[in-house]
């Protein structure tokens, strides 16, 4: 490089955030020849290309996104909807589609709501389209996805993790993993099963209730009064203690694996053995389950396929010309993981 070049690139360096102009000083083109190479222009050769990059770099220079957009219809970035983070499924749903974004070249704009409502959602959704997204992912907690939708923009894609009606949705089944999980104790052979619920404002927690409820009544098992609470393992031992108290209980599904986490301390703190006295089941199949005292069986969620297979609904319909007849739907199966914290009934 020239020491006249040296010069423009410390200039450049020092005066600012470097642009279009800059490079291709630096480089020694033109500026549309910059911007044919950030488009991906196909009538750029391989030389020019590579002395646009290099120069770029020097300058630590980055293509302004929403310029990008304008000049070339899209942003490639697509936008995220989600309440609490903190939680393990939301977290898990947004870095599943955080990778799979990452593998179809795509940048992520999450905005993450502490208490999700109609209202919040649709203005995070509002936030997002002003910063230019192709698309959006919503992952609308207890709040119907379909109510939110019909405030933005018809040709917008959008995709719910949920069981919209009016969008493209994907989700991981909530129904047929309780079954199983259920099944499985009474093949181990318990009289019954009892529920620690989720909130009933959720419809996984719904659904998990009603799949406990359809498992025991089709095998004419007693349906215990199934106690709710929230998805912590505070409330998992708050309401545990009730269980761990009774010595007719000899298993239960938890909601998921935190609530289970809740139960089992309950259960030692009463001097009762899991599993050899009472069986636990919980959901998710969390990173630390597997470390439990005893391991957890647990259902097993695939959020990574659950990532995928959202942000392919959702490319689908960024490189569609009109919106699809009727909306795309995907659902994620469960998988039940069989480990110590089951036993059969002494």
């Amino acid at each position: 490089m020239t020491k006249e070049r040296v010069r423009t690139a410390e200039t450049a360096r020092g005066a600012g955030r470097p642009g279009l102009r800059d490079v291709a000083e630096l480089a020694g083109v033109s500026h549309q020849t910059v911007s044919r190479v950030f488009k991906d222009h196909p009538r750029v050769s391989a030389e020019t290309r590579a002395k646009v990059l290099a120069a770029a770099a020097q300058l630590d220079f980055r293509p302004n996104a929403i310029a990008r957009a304008l000049a070339t219809g899209s942003s490639r970035t697509v936008g995220v909807v989600s309440f609490d983070t903190t939680l393990f499924g939301p977290a898990s749903m947004v870095s599943a589609i955080e990778s799979s974004a990452r593998d179809a070249d795509y940048f992520v704009s999450v905005v993450g709501l502490a208490s999700p409502s109609r209202r919040s959602v649709a203005e995070a959704a509002d936030r997002l389209r002003g910063q230019g997204v192709d698309g959006i992912i919503l992952i609308p907690g207890h709040v119907p996805a379909d109510q939110v939708v019909r405030h933005l923009p018809a040709m917008l894609p959008v995709v719910a993790l949920s069981g919209a009606q009016t969008v493209a949705s994907a989700t991981i089944d909530q129904y047929e993993g309780p079954l199983a999980a259920v099944r499985h104790l009474l093949d181990l052979g318990h009289t019954t099963v009892h529920h620690l619920a989720g909130p009933g404002d959720w419809h996984e927690a719904r659904e998990r209730e009603r799949a406990w409820r359809d498992a025991l009544a089709g095998a004419g098992a007693p349906v215990p009064d199934p106690l709710p609470g929230d998805w912590s393992a505070a409330s998992g031992y708050e309401r545990g203690k009730v269980l761990a108290a009774d010595p007719a209980v000899s298993a239960v599904f938890a909601a998921n694996d935190h609530i289970a986490l809740g139960m089992l301390l309950a259960l030692h703190e009463a001097g009762r053995r899991v599993p050899e006295e009472v069986s636990v089941i919980g959901y998710d199949d969390i990173p630390e389950a597997a470390f439990f005292t005893p391991p957890l069986t647990t259902v097993r969620q695939d959020f990574a396929a659950l990532g995928r297979r959202s942000m392919a609904l959702l490319l689908d319909q960024i490189g569609a010309a009109a919106a699809p007849a009727a909306p795309a739907a995907a659902v994620i199966p469960t998988e039940l993981v069989v480990r110590r914290s089951t036993a059969r009934r002494m």
